[in-house]
């Protein structure tokens, strides 16, 4: 897990969202008990989720670590050899948690 400041920067990001939709919900209910319609929320939530969705989205792009190379021609492509026959690949599943038995019955 990464603790840099990236990871700090995108959980202050999503508590940002976080609170931007609590105050909406609030926001609708103080408009329900003064019997008026929700045309939209206020400013300063609009500018909260704005500045959350930019953190959060920072983060995401940061934290991982750096790009890696997709041109063809670069160095840093690694090549891994496959089977000759492709028809028959294996790969990893769920399938391998559920029963073998074919003779299992659904009753109802």
């Amino acid at each position: 897990m990464a603790a840099g400041p990236g990871f700090l920067i995108g959980a202050i990001g999503c508590l940002l969202l976080a609170h931007a939709a609590y105050s909406t919900i609030q926001y609708r209910g103080v408009l329900k008990i003064l019997e008026e319609e929700f045309s939209g929320p206020p400013f300063n939530v609009v500018i909260e989720i704005l500045l959350g969705l930019g953190l959060s989205m920072w983060a995401a792009l940061s934290v991982p670590g750096n790009f890696s190379s997709i041109l063809p021609d670069s160095d840093e492509n690694v090549m891994f050899p496959l089977p000759a026959n492709l028809d028959f690949m294996i790969f990893n599943h769920r399938g391998r948690v559920l029963p073998r038995d074919a003779d299992l019955k659904l009753t109802i």
